[in-house]
């Protein structure tokens, strides 16, 4: 067990851990940011999905060692209000169904649009391909992308 510092959301916090222990857990466990889902635990589901310095991955596979002294964003530190493009994409599409995927969902789109503004369908089912939704709302994932894309050069940024 050793003391880390991660940044999550903005914030500096102190955790005590091995350094191999899964982030999801440190997140959810120790931090109490519950939005992070646990799904599968091999990496497989993408309910886990959480920002690291900007890249989408799966918390339930990646060390706490290896998010020390990194950004990690979690679907609680998406905005302060909850209203990032891509959550309001989301509403207005009305993407979610049961909604346990939804922030694996949301994280990995808003990581997409941080790489790329302006997606095709290709880039986008090949972006959002490792997050599963039971319900099967590809179709409205794939809608609310293409709307925050929008959004977000409608208004002027990237």
């Amino acid at each position: 067990m050793e003391t880390m510092t991660l940044m999550v959301n903005g914030r500096s916090h102190s955790v005590l851990a091995d350094r191999e222990t899964p982030l999801l857990w440190v997140l959810r466990e120790t931090l109490g940011l519950t939005g992070t889902k646990y799904g599968c635990g091999q990496a497989q589901c993408g309910a886990c999905t959480v920002l690291l310095d900007g890249e989408a991955v799966r918390s339930c596979v990646t060390a706490v060692g290896e998010a020390a002294g990194r950004e990690v964003t979690t679907i609680e530190g998406l905005s302060a209000d909850g209203l990032h493009a891509v959550q309001r994409a989301w509403i207005a599409e009305d993407v979610a169904q049961c909604g346990y995927c939804q922030p694996g969902q949301i994280l990995t789109a808003a990581a997409l649009l941080g790489t790329n503004p302006h997606p095709n369908d290709a880039e986008i089912d090949a972006a959002m391909t490792g997050v599963l939704c039971r319900c099967g709302t590809y179709g409205r994932i794939r809608r609310a992308i293409h709307r925050a894309a929008k959004e977000a050069g409608d208004a002027g940024r990237p």
